[in-house]
């Protein structure tokens, strides 16, 4: 537990500044990020089967294509043409035809790492465009997911005797969940009415707030299934006490894709 607060605090320490900042800081950021993220989906799934280096290569530098597209836009919506779709289509799908042979690179990796680029760089580009609109946007949907995660944590070690899905992930409790959606919708409900003090009435704002704690926990368990689906416990050991970049941003991911849904109501 210790290790696991030390770790919090460095990484807190270290990206909040660029937070703040914003701009092409922040973008340098997220492109690492995603980069990192990338990584370790590769990672856990070359635990089964190998990519060949130039794929894994053109991935990269699809991500950070990816995530820095439209990076500096302040509204909630994405530009690509069909002209760079065909292209990422050719260059992960007719390799197969060089390679010519389906044992070192077939269809499913193909699709594997098409679906990888998109979901990670999307990702964190959208952190990205959320920061942009405002810095208390964000702000609002960390604080969702890193209260609700903590008070999860810590209520179900407390009180936690009902499994919440005991084949993805063991340790998760129904009264972890329930104790770590109540303090989230909480503190993050306070945060938006004080700070980003929006015309939505109060009760709106706790029941939006209250669906994108839940939606949080289902995206923790979702990357959790992915975790338990290749046999590892975190998806690498880059933050002691936490694992990888996916298992920090598993939730929030989750929960600002659900918030650029419900922006036109909250």
């Amino acid at each position: 537990m210790t290790k696991r607060v030390i770790s919090a605090i460095i990484m807190i320490a270290v990206f909040v500044p660029f937070l703040i900042m914003g701009d092409w800081p922040f973008t340098i950021v997220m492109s690492l990020l995603s980069v990192m993220g990338l990584y370790e989906l590769l990672h856990i799934r070359e635990s089964k089967k190998d990519f060949p280096k130039f794929m894994k290569i053109i991935a990269y530098l699809m991500v950070i294509f990816f995530t820095t597209l439209n990076a500096s836009s302040s509204d909630f919506s994405y530009n690509i043409s069909y002209k760079v779709v065909s292209l990422i289509i050719f260059m992960f799908v007719i390799p197969m035809v060089f390679i010519n042979d389906n044992k070192k690179y077939n269809l499913n990796d193909a699709l594997f790492l098409v679906g990888s680029i998109l979901f990670v760089g999307l990702s964190f580009n959208l952190l990205m465009v959320t920061r942009n609109i405002s810095i208390s946007y964000i702000i609002y949907l960390f604080l969702i997911t890193t209260i609700t995660d903590t008070f999860a944590l810590f209520t179900g070690m407390l009180v936690g005797t009902h499994k919440l899905a005991p084949e993805i992930s063991p340790k998760k409790t129904i009264e972890g969940a329930v104790g770590g959606s109540l303090m989230g919708t909480i503190v993050a409900s306070a945060f938006y009415t004080t700070v980003i003090n929006p015309p939505t009435p109060l009760v709106i704002v706790i029941l939006l707030t209250l669906l994108l704690t839940v939606i949080g926990q289902i995206g923790d368990l979702a990357f959790s299934s992915i975790k338990r689906y290749y046999g590892v416990k975190d998806f690498s050991n880059l933050i002691p006490g936490h694992g990888g970049i996916l298992d920090r941003f598993d939730s929030i991911v989750f929960v600002t894709m659900a918030f650029v849904i419900l922006f036109g109501i909250i």
